[in-house]
This record gives C-alpha cells, structure tokens and sequence, in this order.
C-alpha cells in the first residue's frame, strides 16, 4: 500500500499522538523536529533557502497544534491575553506553509494549524474568545471540553460527519476575518465559532478540533472518531487508506488495538 509522506513540522513538542494517527489512517509520518535551543540567527532563511528542495520529498502537510500566533503576524498588537506564543515556530510552519501553497500539494491544519492557515492567507484571530469556558480545556483538566458542529451544506466535512456532529475542543483563540480564498465549512452553533475551513481553489483544509484525540486508544464516546477525517486528508495526498472498519479488524488479529 502506498503512504503519503506527511510533513510534521514541530518545535519542542510531543508529536506522539499525531504520529500514531497519521499512520493508522494510511500515511507516514515525518517529523520536522527542531529543538528550541538549537535556533541560531539567520536559521529560518537558511531553511528557506533550502526549502524547495526539501519538499519534494513530501505528498502533504499537517500543521498541528501548540502554542498561540503572535498577534504581530495578522497586524494587531497583543493584547494581553495570549498564553504563549514562539517566534521560532511562527517562522518555521510559515515558512513550510508557503512552500507546500506554492506547491500546490495538501495541507491539514488542526487547532493552531487551522489558525495559522487564516493568518498566512492574511485572515485574523480573535485573541481570547468572550465564550471560551465553551471551547478551551482547563489546564488541570485531563480532557478535552466536547460541544456539536454544524457543517455547511455540501462540504468537504459533511460528507465525512453529517449535518452535525460532536467533537472534543481546547482553543481559547479562534478566527475572525477569513483570509483570502477560504471559505468556513462547520460552526459551533452556540457563538459561531468558525470550526472549520477549506481554500476554494487549493487542496487545503482546517479544523480547529483534534481529530488525533478522538481516535485510537484516544476515541471518545462522547464526539465521533477523528480516524475517517484524517484518512479523508490521506486521499487527497492520493493515497487509499483501509476503512475504519477494516482497519479495526485487521488490528484486533493482530493485536494492535492499543495503539
């Protein structure tokens, strides 16, 4: 079976649950790791001088979660009300963004990827959502929180989930103006919160929950499973991932379900 090469750029983070699930839904993982100390001067033109030779080796990008955009990068000041934010890993998934825009090849945003998608089309973030005890996990809480989506009629998303559906949630920052191109997919009915997006002429998509906690040994009985979003991202890198039923049979005869 052929599996896409799935670019995963990261800086000093735990990857291990992505990684898992990119591969159970048909593609391979590839780590960009960057160590935060490692970050000299001048390194993110250096990647960028390399950059196109670089992403030849890849069929598709995921730009997964982390800490919050610096406000500089879609024109405000910060207003106070950020968690965290890292120049550095700004610099590099922009930086890996751009190339795979260029490209034309897939990309996936999930959470901060889904919001650094609306800056680099030059969209904006709300910095701190006035209904955020709705969306963003307590930091002593060892779960997600979990409320419903609505898809757009005829989307990208519906044909996967339905009209509506459940998933987990843990952003306290969300998108205000769409960038250029992208088009909102699924809201929280509640506020309105754009949960998902797709480009109208490019293969890109976002969500701003996490599919890669709400599969596997992460699956929850309270949202859907994120596995057929992520074989869904796995097709569009042209690959053909097993169904989610398939694969579970496969894995309870070999005795991979815990993984």
């Amino acid at each position: 079976m052929f599996r896409p090469r799935i670019a995963l750029p990261e800086i000093d983070q735990d990857v291990r649950n992505y990684t898992r699930a990119i591969y159970a839904a048909g593609m391979e993982p590839i780590v960009i790791s960057v160590e935060s100390d490692q970050l000299q001067n001048g390194w993110q033109q250096e990647y960028l001088d390399h950059a196109q030779y670089q992403i030849d080796r890849y069929d598709g990008l995921i730009l997964p979660g982390g800490c919050d955009i610096n406000p500089k990068r879609y024109g405000q000041k910060d207003e106070g009300q950020c968690l965290s934010v890292m120049d550095a890993m700004d610099e590099l998934q922009l930086c890996i963004l751009d190339d795979f825009v260029r490209g034309g090849k897939p990309v996936l945003g999930i959470c901060r990827g889904h919001q650094l998608i609306n800056v680099y089309f030059g969209g904006t973030l709300i910095q701190h959502l006035p209904t955020s005890f709705r969306h963003f996990r307590e930091l002593d809480s060892p779960t997600d929180k979990q409320h419903w989506g609505r898809n757009r009629e005829g989307s990208w998303l519906e044909s996967i989930y339905g009209q509506t559906f459940s998933h987990n949630s843990s952003h306290h920052q969300a998108v205000e103006q769409l960038g250029k191109g992208l088009s909102a997919d699924s809201w929280c009915p509640e506020d309105g919160v754009v949960e998902a997006m797709h480009h109208e002429s490019l293969p890109i998509y976002s969500v701003q929950w996490h599919p890669e906690r709400m599969c596997l040994s992460h699956a929850r009985d309270d949202t859907v499973n994120g596995l057929p979003l992520l074989q869904f991202f796995c097709r569009q890198c042209g690959g053909d991932p097993q169904s989610y039923d398939e694969l579970m049979r496969s894995w309870i005869m070999d005795g991979r379900m815990g993984i």
